[in-house]
């Protein structure tokens, strides 16, 4: 066996492991063990893989997802570096009554700021101004992280493979350009069932959310996937991700944009 088929062996043994815990809602061990630690770009072959796999029975790409923007969230899980994942149509769960909690293992939740793109991140060196050109408007968001790994027991490579630890997302309604607002600046408070359990502000995310932003789209344009006009893209958290339990009613409020919601339903019966 050559070293390709011995990489697509692993990718495929990676990405029936994780398919196994999003199929059985459990938990599984660590992929780490079959990628290494430091291999990043074998654990965005098997993010590929799995993403190709979800394709195939209908998931509908609407965007993407930086992770491990702050140091707060870096440091509680122990990564030095930002990752990126793929948004699938059916995990905005924005405007409906409850988020599902049935749907999710171990989820957390974090404040972040979402851009919504107007041109595609393909062409030229996508310098700073390009990027901010590209963005139509700004709305506040709540992503649900959430971890196929058991006791979120992660490496870099861990996460990167389970699509950045992906889960749910939740946008506001109220939309502001770049012109209305300094991304940088907002501050951010994050309540469960109204305690004030989190907080930050924009430059908590690699210094600015168009940062993260400027990362993601020269990355993905590296990894042969670049950033589309339409897109959503969900930045980073601005502060500490905290639990999302069953029947805990979460908001954010992020500056100008405004506050956001999130409601969880119970666990049993859901």
């Amino acid at each position: 066996m050559n070293a390709t088929s011995i990489e697509a062996n692993i990718v495929g043994q990676a990405a029936d492991h994780l398919t196994h815990a999003i199929r059985t809602l459990r938990p599984v061990a660590p992929v780490r063990d079959l990628l290494g630690v430091g291999d990043i770009a074998l654990a965005y072959a098997v993010q590929a893989e799995l993403t190709r796999r979800r394709e195939a029975t209908g998931g509908v790409v609407v965007g993407r997802k930086i992770g491990l923007t702050s140091p707060a969230v870096q440091q509680q899980l122990g990564v030095d570096q930002p990752d990126f994942g793929v948004l699938f149509a059916d995990i905005d769960v924005s405007g409906g009554a409850e988020v599902p909690s049935r749907r999710l293992l171990q989820p957390k939740a974090e404040a972040e700021v979402a851009f919504i793109l107007k041109e595609d991140l393909v062409d030229g060196y996508l310098e700073d101004e390009q990027i901010s050109a590209a963005v139509d408007y700004a709305v506040a968001a709540l992503e649900i992280v959430d971890s196929r790994i058991t006791d979120w027991d992660i490496t870099i490579t861990d996460t990167v493979a389970d699509n950045a630890s992906s889960g749910l997302f939740v946008l506001a309604d109220k939309q502001l350009t770049l012109a209305d607002f300094a991304p940088r600046e907002v501050t951010m408070r994050m309540y469960a069932d109204d305690v004030l359990v989190s907080k930050g502000t924009g430059a908590a995310c690699l210094g600015d959310p168009l940062n993260a932003l400027a990362w993601l789209a020269r990355t993905a344009k590296a990894y042969g996937s670049p950033l589309r006009a339409g897109q959503i893209i969900l930045t980073g958290a601005l502060g500490p991700m905290i639990p999302a339990l069953p029947s805990t009613r979460i908001r954010a409020e992020i500056g100008p944009l405004g506050p956001v919601f999130a409601t969880f339903s119970p666990k049993e019966g859901q």
